[in-house]
């Protein structure tokens, strides 16, 4: 069935003439009715084709809780037929104002007032990413606090925010991923008309908006999908529970549901790009995957409205079919999360071989993910004992995504630990630039830019006291291989999600203050030198030293050329970068503006020059 991009075809709906239309998926139900409990309204569904329901009222208001009531077989305890009926919320619904457990709330979402009519988005290539969790991000942990914010993103030199996932799930308290109810923004965030103010916000700002998403589970706490149907299968399983049944009997409706999902945050929200959490534990083996239906669906409404939608995705798979154009057999995925990239970049800067980590050998694997991409290309992997990965040939630079440190590799640490209390202030800067001179899309951690000193921890909120403990214990395996000893702090304690908010003060004083800076300086150099902001991954050259644990990396553009000299080691190193050009410094991390030792009494010798330990030299030269 032709989905329409043009509004949803699922949920309750509002049109144009005040109606609404209601639309429920339950190919089991023998009976389905629409409640609204303050007006007393039962409004029946009529049965169509494929399990679908229908109804359409003139009595439904914006804002108003209703739910379905779903008549169901059964049988009794002598085995006799018998019929009953639960009331369920809306998988659909797009507001649950008293949580999972509650019934939904009709909101209209055509009523927001949008003033971003101009808005046509930011090229891809040109993405400064800043990832955030709505939830610590403040002390209020709102949309709107976030909006107070904008001016202060802006000024750094961000212009693209990445919510992490803001559908609904229990309590107040979750990092998002627990979803239930993959179109209803969370209630305790302030609820969709907030999330389109703030869409509308930071548009207004020239700020791009990405929303973090998850198809590949839902969270099982107040997951009541399958009194409706088959949304799930048994066919695979994933980490978090039963997969999405993309594939299997009765799949269709399911398919629709999430390819409706992602148009509505397009569309409805003015979304810019999403972010799809895990698509290697997304199961599908359709003739036609699921990931790119959803891209053909997008490119659609991109049509349709005339400007760019881009899907990223986070990929465990090193495998390019995922973001090849559907042209050349690929998916058509936009971007893709590079963890390898931050895995070497951690050896490189003394990292403990441990876990994940110990597949990685440091700078010339360093070196390799940021000629390649990929680290692991083909060859035999000693942490998943295979061979492992594609080359990714053709693929541009700004169809990877690349940092330091992100949400998970800091809060999959049993501690939390933010990188600024595992390395030292010096190192602290070379990692951000790092990232700042690949030829990829960087994105940064909230805090990071002042070198946040507070953890940021798992934490959730859950009501069910077994769930609490499989997750108390989930916590203690995930990361054996990483701690021993320490004390695991409790996820289901509000101090935990407390303990994880940014300390805004903070970056106003002292180390914070010159991290801040610095951070707006490298953002601005990536920007304003073409070298660096386009990313031709053709025009790159990588030297590893290894045994002074060292990179020099040459990136041209046009008539411009940029040397960067980066020195991992802890002690000042002699290394050939000059060519004999002309060459005018633009960054020396180690100089006392950036509050470190070098005075910029730069020594050179012939075309050589030395570097100050955990460091980094940015040349440019305008002689190709």
């Amino acid at each position: 069935m032709e989905i329409n991009v043009q509004r949803r075809s699922i949920g309750v709906n509002f049109l144009e003439d005040g109606k609404v239309e209601i639309w429920l998926w339950a190919p089991y139900a023998l009976n389905v009715s629409l409640l609204v409990p303050e007006k007393k309204l039962k409004i029946p569904l009529l049965k169509q084709n494929f399990g679908y329901w229908y109804g359409i009222s003139h009595d439904i208001t914006d804002g108003d809780g209703y739910s379905f009531k779903i008549w169901q077989s059964g049988e009794t305890e002598h085995n006799l037929p018998n019929t009953k009926h639960i009331r369920r919320a809306d998988p659909a619904s797009v507001y649950q104002r008293d949580g999972i457990f509650g019934i939904s709330t009709a909101i209209n979402l055509n009523k927001s007032k949008w003033t971003d009519h101009n808005w046509k988005g930011i090229s891809l290539e040109n993405y400064i990413i800043y990832e955030l969790h709505i939830g610590t991000f403040s002390q209020a942990g709102d949309f709107e606090s976030i909006e107070k914010k904008l001016d202060y993103l802006v000024d750094l030199g961000i212009n693209a925010i990445e919510l992490m996932p803001v559908s609904q799930f229990p309590g107040n308290r979750n990092w998002g991923y627990d979803g239930v109810y993959p179109f209803a923004v969370q209630n305790t965030y302030g609820g969709p008309k907030e999330l389109q103010h703030l869409t509308n916000a930071c548009h207004d700002k020239g700020i791009a908006v990405i929303l973090d998403v998850v198809y590949n589970h839902l969270g099982p706490e107040g997951n009541y999908f399958n009194d409706f149907g088959p949304y799930f299968t048994d066919k695979y399983h994933t980490p978090w529970g039963s997969a999405i049944n993309f594939d299997d009997e009765k799949c269709d409706p399911v398919r629709q549901y999430y390819i409706e999902n992602v148009l509505m945050w397009f569309r409805d929200f003015h979304i810019d790009a999403l972010r799809l959490d895990a698509v290697h534990a997304i199961k599908d083996g359709s003739a036609k995957h699921i990931l790119l239906e959803i891209k053909q669906y997008v490119n659609k409404l991109s049509e349709m409205v005339g400007r760019d939608f881009h899907l990223i995705v986070e990929l465990d798979l090193n495998d390019n079919k995922y973001i090849n154009t559907i042209e050349k057999g690929g998916y058509g995925i936009d971007a893709q999360w590079i963890d390898e990239f931050h895995h070497a970049l951690r050896v490189t800067t003394g990292q403990k071989k441990r876990g994940y980590y110990s597949d990685f050998n440091g700078i010339e694997d360093l070196a390799k993910s940021l000629t390649d991409a990929y680290v692991y290309d083909g060859q035999f992997s000693v942490h998943r004992d295979k061979h492992f990965g594609t080359v990714a040939k053709g693929n541009e630079g700004k169809q990877f995504v690349v940092f330091s440190q992100n949400h998970d590799q800091i809060g999959n640490r049993m501690l939390g630990e933010r990188t600024s209390g595992l390395v030292s202030f010096e190192m602290l800067k070379l990692m951000a630039a790092t990232v700042f001179v690949s030829p990829y899309l960087p994105l940064i951690f909230m805090g990071e830019e002042y070198a946040e000193e507070n953890p940021f921890l798992f934490f959730i909120s859950h009501l069910d006291e077994k769930l609490v403990e499989l997750v108390r214990e989930g916590r203690k395996k995930e990361f054996a291989a990483f701690h021993h000893d320490e004390q695991v702090p409790d996820p289901q304690s509000e101090e935990t999600f407390n303990r994880s908010k940014l300390n805004w003060n903070s970056h106003l004083h002292g180390k914070h203050q010159l991290m801040h800076a610095f951070y707006k300086k490298i953002i601005n150099i990536r920007k304003s030198l073409p070298a660096l902001s386009s990313l031709n991954r053709q025009q790159l050259k990588i030297e590893a030293h290894k045994i002074q644990n060292c990179l020099i990396i040459s990136r041209w553009h046009q008539e411009q050329q940029v040397l960067c000299a980066l020195n991992f080691s802890k002690q000042q190193q002699v290394l050939p970068i000059l060519n004999g050009l002309d060459y005018q410094l633009v960054l020396n991390s180690a100089a006392e503006q950036w509050g470190g030792q070098d005075v910029n009494n730069l020594v050179f010798t012939d075309n050589n020059i030395t570097i100050f330990p955990e460091s980094i030299l940015i040349f440019t030269s305008s002689n190709v």
